[in-house]
């Protein structure tokens, strides 16, 4: 299933890393097979950022009650600094690239698929937090694109153990012509 693939490294971030109402604890746990895939192929990398609003205002829908509870997630109120990848990543990029999303799916605008299509990529190889939120919508919006996805389950990460664990269930059972579970170091003995 790999062919001409990208590693999509989902929003390893400072805001999830360090101490604020998102933290995820894991995070650490998963950055040294992340730094291990990206550090050995920082040009078939891709990190997304999730990149919260100025304002629960400037949103419509249901993002704009979300960012009513979160608040302080805000750009209005967020160090500006804790949009940035982890230190160990960021110094990547370049080669690495860094794509922004202001939603879980990094899918939405099109842009993403449009710059994937032109480097007629056919594999996504997902990292990065949270498996059971940006990971999910990254890999379930990989598969209707028709994309095959590759999930380093050591290598994700979430807050809530309980929803990691399910997801990676999920997505190992229902969608297992189209997405293989594996680990870092399986994946890098294949290339």
């Amino acid at each position: 299933m790999v062919g001409n693939w990208i590693h999509l490294c989902i929003d390893m971030q400072r805001m999830f890393a360090e101490d604020t109402p998102w933290h995820v604890p894991w995070m650490r746990e998963v950055s040294p097979q992340i730094q291990e895939l990206s550090g050995r192929h920082p040009e078939n990398t891709i990190f997304t950022r999730f990149v919260t609003p100025t304002r629960p205002e400037t949103t419509e829908g249901m993002w704009r009650v979300y960012y009513e509870k979160w608040r302080m997630m805000t750009r209005e109120h967020l160090d500006p600094g804790l949009v940035d990848l982890i230190p160990s990543l960021k110094l990547l990029v370049p080669p690495a690239g860094i794509f922004d999303k202001m939603t879980y799916s990094p899918w939405v605008s099109g842009e993403l698929h449009r710059m994937l299509l032109k480097k007629r990529i056919e594999t996504v190889v997902l990292t990065g937090g949270e498996t059971d939120v940006c990971v999910l919508a990254t890999a379930l919006g990989a598969i209707d694109l028709g994309y095959g996805v590759v999930v380093l389950k050591d290598a994700v990460c979430s807050g809530a153990d309980d929803t990691h664990d399910a997801s990676l269930e999920l997505l190992g059972d229902r969608f297992s012509v189209q997405l293989r579970l594996t680990t870092t170091e399986e994946f890098l003995r294949e290339l």
